[in-house]
């Protein structure tokens, strides 16, 4: 017994720090959306918090998010308010899924917990985005609120004000990355799961 949950602590941390690995990688790899601000960009870094969530609980997916953050931290171009935005988001949306999907873990419930993760996270970006991201844009990166409409205006002239853009832009935007995510994560979880949790019957 001891033995047994020795080596499924060790598979823990091993596959976290696995997971982070990755994540840390993809988050590097920013794909420029020709519908959306200059300054947002797509990337795939939650994938690796999704899965995480899903093989080992929310509190790991909330884990490989805040380290990955706090790595690329070293290499931040926006002050930190960007790593401090993904991680935010990033958590809403694997300890949502992970939650769900704790309870029952079968396809059918990870996938209705995936996409929960991505309207969570869509959701919470309103907020997280008006309150306190895009102030923090204006005051720490002394980008003000009126060059930054400006790139939405840009886009759509007829919006006419922060409020506005996060709802017509951002939030599908969010939505969107969330589900590129659970769909990914539906693809590739199973033979993963077998070689983050060391059982060949892993869900």
């Amino acid at each position: 017994m001891k033995q047994t949950k020795q080596f499924k602590k060790t598979r823990l941390i091993v596959g976290v720090g696995m997971l982070t690995a990755v994540a840390v990688a993809l988050q590097y790899i920013e794909i420029p959306i020709p519908i959306m601000p200059s300054f947002i960009k797509l990337d795939f870094s939650d994938l690796p918090e999704l899965i995480g969530a899903f093989a080992y609980g929310p509190v790991a997916g909330v884990l490989i998010a805040l380290i990955k953050n706090l790595i690329h931290m070293a290499v931040s171009q926006s002050g930190f308010v960007g790593e401090l935005s993904n991680f935010i988001l990033g958590a809403a949306f694997s300890l949502t899924a992970g939650l769900i999907y704790m309870k029952h873990k079968t396809k059918k419930i990870a996938l209705i917990a995936a996409i929960s993760g991505a309207a969570a996270m869509a959701i919470v970006s309103l907020p997280i985005n008006y309150f306190i991201i895009y102030p923090l844009y204006y005051s720490v990166l002394k980008f003000p609120e009126q060059a930054v409409l400006g790139l939405y205006k840009a886009l759509l002239p007829g919006v006419k004000s922060i409020f506005q853009a996060l709802c017509i832009f951002n939030i599908p935007f969010t939505f969107v990355k969330g589900l590129l995510c659970a769909g990914i994560t539906m693809l590739i979880y199973k033979p993963l799961s077998k070689v983050l949790k060391g059982n060949p019957e892993s869900k």
